[in-house]
């Protein structure tokens, strides 16, 4: 029988990662199903329980990843540090493992892809949810001079400064406290999803020099993204990338062998361009 996998989440018509690991399937020459699933908002953990029934390994999204962090029978140490798990491995034992690739995934798509060097920089870290907390280890493995996560609520930021301080010098902001320009400004914030902005200064942004990052995506340059170009920001970058190479990292668990991911995001960028 052909290992099966899946992504979970609610809704999930708009995955795209069924199409990125039958890529990454077909280039690896690894044989293997990917499907989507549309877990129930209130039993994810049954609906996950039945695909493992005969399932291998499973992508978990919005909104169930603390709930898959809560099923898993053991953490990866980088899950354990983001309390939330976006893949899961079912072991030899019949226990499901969780893991977290959504930072390694994040850093490889600014270090490899984008081409930008952490160390040393000045990094500010928009919201202080799952999406932001799942990428501080391994931002501040880079080495960067400062992290630092503003939030509107002051004290889910600070929460989480004071998660990681053990990492690196990681601080918590509100969002308008902040006005010295920073090199690198990644929005983890769902507010691009309906079109709104952080409320934070444009003097964050020095012109020609500082780069922005949003972790959303669309056919159309994200509401951040606009902003950020309209101020001057030397690169405007989406999470495609991110998107992708979180998928390579789970494809890595599952199989053993790390995909190439070049191809696999241009082919995105095509679909999507072409709407």
């Amino acid at each position: 029988m052909t290992d099966r996998y899946c992504v979970f989440g609610n809704p999930i018509g708009h995955s795209k990662s069924p199409l990125i690991h039958g890529l990454f399937a077909e280039q690896t020459g690894q044989q293997l199903t990917y499907e989507a699933v549309l877990a129930p908002l209130d039993d994810f953990t049954g609906c996950a329980r039945q695909f493992f029934a005969t399932g291998k390994g499973g992508n978990v999204t919005v909104p169930f990843k603390e709930q898959a962090y809560q099923l898993a029978g053991s953490l990866s140490a980088r899950a354990q540090r983001a309390g939330a798990v976006n893949t899961l491995k079912k072991l030899d034992d019949g226990s499901l493992l969780g893991d977290n690739t959504d930072g390694a995934g994040l850093v490889r798509d600014l270090t490899r892809n984008a081409g930008l060097d952490l160390a040393g920089k000045r990094i500010l870290l928009l919201g202080a949810g799952g999406a932001a907390r799942g990428v501080i280890e391994p931002l501040l493995a880079e080495k960067p001079a400062a992290l630092v996560v503003a939030n509107r609520t002051v004290e889910k930021a600070e929460a989480l400064a004071q998660l990681f301080a053990d990492l690196g010098p990681v601080s918590a902001s509100g969002f308008d406290w902040l006005e010295e320009p920073v090199d690198l400004i990644i929005n983890g914030t769902s507010a691009s999803l309906a079109g709104d902005l952080p409320p934070i200064s444009p003097s964050l942004i020095k012109p020609g020099h500082t780069v922005c990052y949003d972790m959303m995506y669309g056919k159309e340059m994200t509401a951040f993204n606009r902003w950020a170009a309209e101020h001057g920001a030397a690169r405007t970058l989406d999470g495609l990338g991110m998107l992708v190479e979180q998928a390579a990292e789970a494809f890595l668990l599952w199989r053993g062998v790390l995909p190439d991911s070049a191809p696999v995001l241009a082919e995105l960028r095509r679909q999507l361009a072409q709407g």
